[in-house]
C-alpha cells in the first residue's frame, strides 16, 4: 500500500479532548481525515461521536462550559486558532439528523447562503441554485416548484434540499449528523447515492447509528465507545477483521 501524503488528508485531529463542565465527553481523540473519502462514526448513543463531527466545525462553541484542547488542523491550519467559525463553517457545511429547511420557498432556500456571502445578482443565484439542486440529485422533482414553500416537501426531499443549501456555499467538507435516520428507505437510498456521487468534489464526515450504512457507503470507519476512538480503520478491514475485542462484541451485536 502506498504511502499517503499529507495532502492526502482534509483534518488531521490530534490529542483531542473536550469537556462539557466537568464530564469528559472526548478523550485524546487522535484521527486523520481523507481528502476525497467518506469517513463514517459508529458506535452507540451517547459515545462521542456527533460531539466530534461538532467540534469539526467548532458547533461546540455555541454550548456552555464546553472546553476544548488539543489540536484539529483542516489542511494544515488549526481551525481554534487561524480560523474564525465563519470561514471554518463556509469550508465545512453540515447536515442534520432531521431535515431543517427554512420556512421559505425551494429557491430561497439554496439562494440563502450565497445571497449572505453578497451576491445579489438574479442570473447568479438562478446557476447557484439549479447547479446546487443538480448536485443534490432533486432538480428534476423541484424545478417546477422552486417558488413553493420548502415545508411543502417530503421528509426525503427535504433532507436532501438541506444538501443542495450547504453546496450553494461550495464547502469543501460536508458533515452529516445521521442524515437519514428521520427517512424511509427509499429515502435513505438516495441520500446514500448521493454521498458516494458527492465525495469525487467533497469530503464527506457522517454520523451514523446504521452498521450496514457505513458499511454500504463509507471508506473508513471510526468506532466510538465512551468517548474514545476505539478503532480507526479501512471500513472492510474493520467489520471483517476488527482488531480490538470491543469493536467486535459491538459490530456483532453483543451491545450497544
Amino acid at each position: 500500500m502506498e504511502a499517503k501524503k499529507a495532502n492526502d488528508y482534509k483534518f488531521d485531529i490530534s490529542h483531542l479532548n473536550l469537556h462539557y463542565g466537568d464530564f469528559h465527553a472526548l478523550k485524546d481523540v487522535n484521527m486523520k481525515i481523507e481528502a476525497n473519502k467518506i469517513t463514517a462514526f459508529i458506535g452507540p448513543s451517547g459515545c462521542g461521536k456527533s460531539t466530534f463531527l461538532k467540534t469539526l466545525n467548532r458547533m461546540n462553541d455555541l454550548v456552555e462550559n464546553c472546553k476544548i484542547d488539543g489540536n484539529v488542523l483542516l489542511d494544515g491550519k488549526d481551525i481554534f486558532k487561524e480560523m474564525d467559525e465563519i470561514t471554518l463553517r463556509h469550508r465545512v457545511g453540515m447536515v442534520f439528523q432531521q431535515p431543517n429547511p427554512f420556512p421559505k420557498s425551494v429557491y430561497d432556500n439554496v439562494a440563502y447562503g450565497p445571497r449572505i456571502a453578497g451576491i445579489k445578482k438574479k442570473s447568479q443565484l438562478d446557476e447557484i441554485v439549479e447547479r446546487s439542486l443538480r448536485q443534490a440529485a432533486i432538480w428534476d422533482e423541484l424545478k417546477d416548484r422552486l417558488n413553493k414553500s420548502a415545508l411543502g416537501l417530503s421528509g426525503g426531499q427535504q433532507q436532501r434540499l438541506c444538501i443542495a443549501r450547504t453546496l450553494a456555499v461550495e464547502p469543501e467538507v460536508i458533515l452529516m449528523d445521521e442524515p437519514t435516520s428521520a427517512l424511509d428507505p427509499i429515502s435513505t437510498s438516495k441520500i446514500e447515492d448521493l454521498a458516494m456521487e458527492l465525495k469525487k468534489d467533497y469530503t464527506i464526515v457522517m454520523v451514523t447509528h446504521n452498521m450496514q450504512q457505513a458499511v454500504r457507503v463509507s471508506d473508513n470507519t471510526a468506532f466510538f465507545l465512551l468517548g474514545e476512538v476505539i478503532e480507526y480503520n479501512d471500513t472492510e478491514k474493520l467489520f471483517s477483521i476488527p482488531e480490538d475485542k470491543r469493536t467486535e462484541d459491538y459490530i456483532t451485536g453483543r451491545f450497544g
